[in-house]
């Protein structure tokens, strides 16, 4: 549970934000080195290490966070067409995306003057993220924050209607079909309807075990693949949906509840970033969703995301054979380059520190 004391944690700064009620802890300045020639090389290599590992279980674990808490290690970026580099983490370890975290670092970048900024007008913060390039579009109105845009990586749908059987949860009818999207990591979607569930609150617990059930039905099958980037196969995460309108609404955009559920059970707040990228991608794939067209994304809390997405530039997609130069992804179906809209808000400054003779560090788990 703990580990002896270390003189890298002595003083640890973090700026919070959330983003849609999802939290998110930015450390601009890493105690520890972050090795790498790029943003992607940086996380491969900070899951090997010890330093690093223990560094995040710092911040993220009790009693300095929380199991469903989140941040980021701000690094340089991976050349001077970026502003700067990110690793995300979580409880369990470092992501290869995270669209409500590039939203608050985007807000966190131009509120700290790191990127000097329009203050009535648009700026763009280039971050690089282990998944690829992405911008946050920050707008501002008399020097404030108004909003923020996520151009995601190009997203794809990899996989439609693939059979889960859910055996360890139990249920009286347990196959259902799922459908399998990128949008900086691969993410299974889930109607909830086809479990008899809803995305509320109260069905959290049984969300959870049902997603824990499909990423093991899942693991290490042909549809975990990503053939662009090994770095990024295997499921990050559950999302479940259910409909509020339809694709035959007209004009009007569509509307769908969510819930996410990523890592080790770790449920996100938000509409979920990366995930309303890969939904989008599913989406544009079975044609509900035309480009242009807005989803309008809830979240468990009622916290909203909107998306849209264009085509792809076919110079900048992702072959099937992952070499890019395609308009389709892997699997055939079309790559979209999404855009999700939400908000940051600054909740604290903080510096973490480690008491003498506090055994409880890094930190734990109390788990659920």
């Amino acid at each position: 549970m703990s580990t002896p004391r270390s003189a890298a944690h002595d003083s640890v700064r973090a700026v919070d934000y959330h983003t849609a009620g999802e939290p998110f802890r930015i450390v601009a300045q890493p105690p520890v080195a972050l090795d790498g020639d790029t943003v992607a090389d940086r996380r491969m290599r900070a899951i090997a290490s010890p330093q690093v590992q223990e560094l995040r279980r710092f911040l993220c674990w009790e009693p300095r966070g929380h199991a469903d808490m989140y941040g980021c290690f701000v690094t340089p970026p991976d050349d001077a067409d970026a502003h700067l580099g990110v690793l995300f983490w979580h409880r369990d370890g470092f992501s290869t995306a995270c669209g409500h975290g590039t939203i608050a670092v985007g807000a966190w970048a131009v509120e700290s003057g790191l990127v000097a900024a329009d203050a009535d007008g648009v700026t763009d913060v280039v971050i690089d993220v282990p998944s690829g390039r992405v911008t946050a579009r920050v707008h501002l109105r008399d020097g404030a924050v108004t909003g923020v845009d996520f151009l995601s990586v190009p997203s794809c749908a990899v996989a439609l209607d693939i059979p889960v059987t859910l055996e360890r949860y139990g249920f009286a009818a347990p196959e259902l079909t799922v459908d399998i999207g990128f949008g900086g990591a691969l993410y299974a979607h889930v109607d909830v309807t086809d479990i008899g569930l809803s995305v509320r609150p109260e069905a959290l617990g049984e969300l959870i075990g049902v997603a824990g059930d499909v990423k093991a039905a899942l693991a290490d099958t042909e549809w975990t693949r990503f053939a662009a980037d090994e770095r990024l196969a295997g499921i990050y995460g559950v999302i479940f949906f259910e409909r509020e309108t339809g694709p035959d609404a007209g004009d009007e955009a569509l509307r769908h509840r969510n819930v996410t559920v990523f890592a080790d059970g770790q449920v996100d707040r938000s509409p979920c970033g990366s995930g309303t990228a890969s939904r989008v991608a599913v989406l544009a794939a079975r044609g509900e969703l035309d480009p242009g067209r807005r989803l309008v994304h809830t979240s468990i809390i009622d916290t909203v995301f909107e998306s849209s997405y264009v085509p792809a530039d076919p110079d900048a997609g992702i072959g099937t054979d992952g070499t890019g130069g395609s308009d389709t992804g892997q699997a055939g179906y079309p790559v979209v380059l999404p855009t999700v809209s939400g908000n940051a808000y600054l909740t604290g400054r903080h510096e973490f520190v480690t008491a003498p003779g506090d055994r409880l560090i890094p930190g734990f788990l109390l788990e659920r």
